[in-house]
């Protein structure tokens, strides 16, 4: 078994979104939904993932956007949120240990809440950003 470590500068955040996304990108329910959006230019989205948990878990500001708008418009839904959230934590629980790796983990959950939320109540009110 690999040594887990502190995700503690930009390489452990490289490490755990290629690992991650790795697993993703070989998942039979989440990888048709990611290739659908991404349509093979993985290098952007991961730079924007890098970018994105680097700016949450380091607090170094590289990330600008917002990480609801893109998933608005995709057909997923609950079943998707807790695949996705499986391999996430899988993958840190495997990779890392400690303090920021607890937060990667509550970060992700809390995430995934929100945007499930977000999307019912669009879905529901037949309202913007899904139109």
């Amino acid at each position: 078994m690999e040594k887990r470590e502190k995700i503690e500068e930009i390489d452990q955040i490289k490490s755990l979104v290629d690992t991650f996304y790795g697993k993703v990108k070989a998942d039979p329910l989440l990888a048709p939904i990611f290739e659908n959006r991404i349509k093979g230019d993985w290098d952007k989205h991961l730079d924007k993932m890098y970018r994105f948990w680097q700016t949450v878990l380091l607090e170094e500001h590289t990330y600008y956007g917002s990480p609801f708008t893109p998933h608005a418009s995709m057909p997923i839904d609950t079943k998707h949120f807790e695949r996705w959230l499986e391999l996430f934590k899988t993958t840190v629980n495997e990779k890392f240990t400690g303090e920021k790796a607890k937060e990667a983990i509550w970060r992700a959950e809390k995430m995934a809440l929100m945007f499930q939320a977000k999307l019912n109540y669009y879905r529901e009110n037949e309202i913007y950003p899904l139109k």
